[in-house]
């Protein structure tokens, strides 16, 4: 059966009740200390991206980013500053923060993008479909030949 058959023999909705919850990240982007100069430029380059907030931090290693997980990405701005020349923090520290944040980001795009999953309601599904269904408890054995005696 297809999605779009169950969803509707099960009067599901396609609209997220909560749509947009939690869409908006503060992420914070680590540089390594050489070359110098990288996190300035990479301040200006990043501050050009419309959607995109960029603050410095304390840090002079590090920079604040703000923006919409539908439009932009950790794993996408990180990629797009490698392309560009520059060199981010590589430790393993960092390797396993990026790996959660790629995963769950590209989870809840996932989420976002997909319609409402049948939860409650799955069992009046297959209830319509097997009305619909062929079906029956027939047996051609006659009833003397079925009991053994």
């Amino acid at each position: 059966m297809r999605r779009e058959t169950a969803y509707k023999l099960a009067g599901r909705q396609h609209d997220h009740p909560v749509s947009g919850a939690g869409i908006r990240k503060e992420r914070e982007l680590r540089f390594k200390a050489l070359p110098p100069g990288q996190v300035d430029r990479a301040y200006q380059s990043l501050r050009m991206l419309k959607g995109l907030q960029v603050e410095r931090r304390a840090n002079p290693l590090a920079l604040t980013v703000r923006y919409s997980v539908l439009e932009y990405s950790m794993e996408l701005l990180e990629d797009a500053l490698r392309e560009a020349g520059f060199a981010l923090d590589n430790t393993l520290y960092m390797k396993l923060v990026r790996a959660l944040v790629y995963f769950c980001e590209e989870t809840q795009r996932h989420n976002l993008e997909s319609p409402e999953r049948l939860i409650k309601k799955s069992n009046e599904v297959y209830i319509q479909a097997w009305d619909h269904h062929q079906h029956g408890d027939h047996d051609d054995t006659p009833p003397e030949l079925r009991e053994y005696k």
